[in-house]
């Protein structure tokens, strides 16, 4: 008996972007979307996905489900946002809103922990894994066991959120001093730039932004990649600061794999390198166990909504087609 494809939208809410698609129970992806900036209220995201699931559900009938990664604490299975320090949603219970409106079965869970999904079905990945996605904010997804971790009520796995430096002077968006998205995210980079270029405004930096205030992470990337001496320290900066934040995480949890996505992950091993190094220098007992290998993702930047349609085919598995 031949089983029929099943398929699903994903969706992937950044801190300035939102990627979507349809993907099959397969893993193979059908139709993308090009990417739409990211509302600045919960309203306006909210209409921006259902507009998008009007759209690619015009063109393909037969899909059964939706899947939605988004930043931020997530009740799970319950899908209820609790709160998103970089991201204008709050308190928005947007599973039961989405399934309302579109009528049709929906998950909604943490961007890292569905990225980590499309990692592990896709890529065959061990089953002890934390995936690190490296934007705006650093998020993180643990698969222990070959499951996705959660915690009790589904907001657990906040890694970026891991306290690295608590006598630092550096704020999060959360509020806590030190935590590891504060020194190592995107943004981080940008202000690491930004203060670079203001200390030398003659310097590539300041001259590919136009402005020392314009730096951000794309501009120090790209200086990196041209060969900036300054951009690929600022580089190896984040990196160390993640190793250590992976180091903590593997002596507690022992994990076999630490993969990096999300769009700093693009810098590949300018930051990746000093975030190994980091790692083996931290790191409990090192002469005694086997090094956790720390690799770029292997889905690259469609991790999120690929991920977020699969975990929603996976959960909704005995649901039919509505065609």
């Amino acid at each position: 008996m031949v089983t029929a494809t099943r398929k699903a939208i994903g969706f992937d809410i950044g801190g300035t972007k939102i990627s979507c698609g349809v993907i099959t129970d397969k893993g193979d992806p059908v139709e993308t979307l090009l990417p739409m900036h990211t509302p600045t209220d919960p309203t306006g995201t909210l209409d921006a996905l259902r507009t998008a699931i009007q759209e690619l559900r015009g063109r393909h009938p037969e899909v059964s489900a939706i899947g939605v990664g988004a930043a931020g604490l997530i009740e799970w299975p319950g899908g209820h946002i609790r709160w998103a320090p970089n991201n204008s949603y709050h308190d928005m219970p947007l599973r039961r809103l989405l399934e309302d409106s579109c009528e049709l079965p929906t998950v909604v869970d943490n961007d890292a922990n569905v990225a980590a999904w499309a990692e592990q079905v896709l890529s065959s990945a061990p089953n002890y894994m934390l995936f690190l996605t490296v934007g705006t904010g650093v998020g993180g997804g643990l698969v222990l066991g070959g499951e996705l971790y959660r915690g009790k009520s589904g907001i657990g796995g906040e890694v970026g959120h891991l306290i690295v430096d608590p006598r630092g002077n550096i704020r999060c968006g959360c509020g806590n001093l030190g935590c590891l998205e504060a020194v190592a995210s995107g943004t981080a980079l940008g202000r690491y730039g930004r203060e670079a270029a203001t200390a030398d405004p003659g310097g590539t930096l300041a001259t590919l932004a136009g402005d020392p205030a314009k730096v951000n992470g794309e501009t120090v990337f790209a200086a990196a990649l041209a060969g900036d001496l300054a951009s690929r320290a600022i580089l190896r900066r984040a990196g160390d600061w993640l190793g250590i934040g992976i180091a903590s995480l593997v002596n507690v949890l022992d994990l076999e794999r630490i993969v990096i996505g999300g769009g700093v992950a693009a810098a590949g091993d300018l930051l990746l390198d000093s975030a190994r190094a980091s790692l083996e220098r931290y790191l409990f007992a090192r002469a005694h166990r086997r090094i956790p290998e720390v690799v770029a993702a292997a889905q690259g930047a469609d991790a999120g909504w690929m991920g977020a349609g699969l975990l929603a085919l996976n959960e909704n598995a005995g649901m039919p087609s509505p065609v």
